[in-house]
């Protein structure tokens, strides 16, 4: 039996003048799975992540939390609803600690109304927080009080995943989180997500690494040309396969009818 759908895009079209990046794609996310998207450069998955996280606006078409109709304005209309996103560049301040990157932009005030009107901050509480939620993920770093440039770049992306996770309500997505590291850290980053998935929340994950992706992913959702072409089960396909259906060398009906989910 199927697991309920949390996520859902239903016929999404964006186009940029002339140039029609999202062509009526639909796109599901289910509960408790990790969800690759990839695609060519040009195929259109760039726009749709955009939609789905609130970074654009489609032209056309609906897009569904538990079944219920969302508009995002703003990825802040998205945040509000519980979708939180990673993006490539993490987005974190280096100067700053790890447990004040993992509020940023969240700060956590003392005595109530008068303290957020004076912005006087509860740093006990979010050191606290911070320390209790990067073990809950056991990421292993040694102190929450030390500044984010002192870490190395899967740590950094460790930290970034752990704040989408801390705030996420329903959904992470996660835009090429492994790009620019080395296998050990990629790794170390990989076991995060799957963590992430395991505590309940749903991971959306954009990536060019296939070996990444087959390790990884529950589905696979292929775009190509402004459209979903397929989604495939990564353990009913071979690499080779899914990368020849994203190119447009192979179609789906000449796939095996169990590759595809």
């Amino acid at each position: 039996m199927s697991r309920p759908l949390v996520f859902e895009a239903k016929g999404l079209i964006k186009r940029y003048g002339q140039v029609t990046a999202l062509d009526g794609v639909d796109f599901e996310l289910r509960e408790g799975e990790i969800m690759a998207v990839i695609g060519d450069n040009g195929a259109g998955k760039s726009s749709l992540i955009k939609a789905l996280s609130g970074a654009t606006v489609p032209d056309e078409g609906s897009i569904l939390l538990d079944g219920q109709a969302v508009y995002f304005k703003s990825p802040i209309d998205a945040r509000r609803s519980g979708i939180e996103t990673v993006y490539q560049d993490l987005a974190v301040a280096p100067a700053m600690t790890i447990a004040e990157n993992l509020f940023l932009g969240r700060e956590l005030t003392r005595f109530g109304a008068i303290g957020r009107l004076l912005r006087i901050l509860d740093k006990k509480t979010m050191l606290a927080q911070a320390v209790e939620r990067m073990n809950d993920l056991k990421v292993g770093i040694r102190s929450m009080t030390q500044s984010v440039e002192t870490l190395s770049g899967g740590q950094r992306q460790c930290v970034a995943v752990a704040r989408a996770a801390a705030f996420a309500k329903h959904v992470v997505i996660m835009d090429e989180p492994t790009a620019a590291l080395g296998v050990k850290e990629g790794n170390m980053v990989l076991e995060l997500i799957r963590r992430v998935r395991d505590k309940g929340l749903p991971v959306i994950l954009i990536s060019h690494n296939m070996p990444h992706v087959f390790e990884i992913a529950d589905r696979i959702h292929i775009q190509r040309l402004g459209k979903r072409a397929a989604i495939v089960n990564p353990k009913k396909i071979s690499m080779s396969d899914t990368v020849a259906v994203m190119t447009g060398a192979k179609t789906v009906d000449e796939l095996p009818i169990d590759a595809l989910a």
